[in-house]
């Protein structure tokens, strides 16, 4: 009879006893080590996304240049003679449009001209290179995108 009476004071007692102060919950400074974690995490999480934003739009960089480059060669040697201006391999249908600098966010790159000659029958001389208008400085090669 004892064990029955000290169960049913021990239940009325968790009943009655709120559940803090039962320990269900949590106290500030484990608050405030769980936050402490998360913005951690964060920070790391965000650097890394940063560096992937860079790295894709190197990439593009890369691609539109090569691109670009091979049009501007095709276009000499189809032609005899280099492009005027950029817009003269959309005109020719070398490219479908020119593509917006990743870097920029504008149709304007840098473009060299030098008396290169790709043919004999070459007469003319215009475009041979672009470049990024970019001044940036890349974090993973420190270099200019302008010189690339």
């Amino acid at each position: 009879m004892r064990m029955a009476q000290h169960l049913r004071r021990r239940l009325n007692n968790l009943r009655t006893t709120s559940p803090a102060g039962l320990g269900a919950g949590f106290t500030l400074l484990e608050m405030m080590i769980v936050i402490a974690i998360m913005l951690i995490l964060l920070g790391i999480g965000a650097g890394r996304y940063e560096m992937s934003i860079t790295r894709a739009k190197e990439a593009a960089l890369k691609e539109d240049l090569s691109v670009m480059r091979r049009a501007i060669d095709q276009f000499t040697i189809d032609k005899e003679a280099p492009p005027q201006s950029l817009q003269d391999l959309v005109t020719a249908g070398y490219l479908r449009g020119i593509p917006v600098d990743p870097f920029t966010h504008r149709r304007n790159w840098r473009t060299s001209e030098n008396e290169v000659v790709l043919t004999p029958e070459q007469t003319q001389f215009g475009i041979t290179n672009v470049h990024s208008a970019s001044n940036q400085i890349s974090p993973f090669t420190h270099t200019p995108y302008s010189s690339w």
